[in-house]
Order: structure tokens, then sequence, then C-alpha cells
């Protein structure tokens, strides 16, 4: 999730902008593409989508964000279907501590950084989140 999650052109008043909502997925895909500089099919690949669907996401997250930009509206990354990866974890002695998206992607922690001990446990996000989630249970494999 983005630290921040609303943008808006400097010096007009909110109540005066259009609003344009740039999905979580979106979003996704235009920091995996543009932030990351990975090509279509590993962005596809982390997202777990086609490529095809990759494509469809980035020209339309990349055609908000234009006529935002271009036309002077407000940005909100807000919605969409998504699902996150876990990545707050306590092990046995009770030590909790958070790891970023990148490295719970690679998988989860085999030991506690503080005591080593390797029964870790994954805990389920806490507190109000700021977009709509919908559970996705399985994705097809393709």
């Amino acid at each position: 999730m983005p630290d921040t999650n609303y943008f808006k052109p400097a010096g007009i008043p909110l109540r005066e902008l259009e609003e344009i909502i740039v999905t979580v997925e979106e979003a996704e895909a235009i920091r995996l593409k543009d932030i990351e500089e990975l090509d279509q099919e590993h962005g596809a690949e982390r997202m777990n989508i086609s490529r095809a669907t990759f494509q469809r996401i980035l020209e339309s997250s990349r055609k908000k964000i234009a006529d935002a930009i271009l036309n002077g509206k407000a940005i909100r990354i807000d919605g969409g279907n998504f699902m996150m990866e876990q990545n707050r974890f306590r092990c046995g002695k009770g030590h909790e501590w958070n790891l970023p998206f990148e490295a719970v992607s690679a998988g989860r922690p085999d030991i506690c950084p503080t005591c080593r001990s390797t029964e870790i446990t994954p805990l389920q996000a806490a507190g109000p989140g700021r977009c709509r989630r919908r559970q996705i249970t399985e994705r097809a494999q393709a």
C-alpha cells in the first residue's frame, strides 16, 4: 500500500477539483513497470495476472494519471480487487516485526530477527485499511 493515497494540484481547494480514482492494482502496475522497471511479463507474474491484463491495467492507470496531471484533477488511490501478502510476523517468544513487501514476496522469514527463533507465525494486518479489500480465495494458475 502506498504511504500517500491522495494527490492534488497545489493552490486549488479540494472542493473545486474533479477527482480521478486510481485503483490499488493500477498503482501497483505503475510501480512495477515505471519504478522497478520490470517488463510486462515479469510485472504480470508479480501481480499473478496475465500479460494482457497487466497491459490493460497499466494503460488504464497511465491514462487516468495523465488526465489528472494535464487537466488539473485530484488523484485518489483507492479500491480495486487485490490480495496483499501478509507482512507482519510473530515468533514463538512473542517478538513481532514487519517485512517490506519485496521481502515478503520472496517468501516467509525463516528466523526471528530478535531471538533467532524458527517458530514463525504470519499475523493479519492490523488497523483499518485505506482501501476496500475483496478476499480472493484462489486464482487459476495459467
